[in-house]
């Protein structure tokens, strides 16, 4: 998804057209979510760029998308460009940590 979005278009607040704008970068996500993954990968994963303009835009992480777009907005500027793609992701296994501590006996507990 590579899109402009506009906030003063004429008529319409501003306010209201940042919000479809977000609810419309959700609605992607969540379609694109929905897909069949390929063969080995464990989830969507997404690569995302935020800026005033396409040739300005800047990478971003995922996670903190909608906060790029806010302070785009904050800065006053009336319009952004937002790039989100998706790609196929995998998880790494958590790392084995030191084995956990032997439980408690009740002999611990006698005074």
């Amino acid at each position: 998804m590579r899109k402009t979005y506009r906030l003063d278009i004429e008529g319409k607040h501003p306010d209201r057209l940042l919000e479809a704008s977000k609810h419309d970068i959700r609605k992607y996500i969540k379609r694109e979510r929905g897909k069949a993954l390929p063969a080995g990968a464990d989830f969507w994963d997404f690569d995302s760029k935020v800026g005033v303009d396409e040739a300005t835009a800047q990478p971003v992480v995922f996670a903190e998308l909608t906060r790029a777009v806010d302070a785009l907005v904050t800065a006053g500027n009336k319009q952004f460009f937002v790039e989100v793609l998706r790609k196929p992701g995998k998880r790494t296994p958590r790392p084995v940590n030191a084995p956990e501590a032997a439980t408690a006996s009740e002999s611990d507990f006698e005074d």
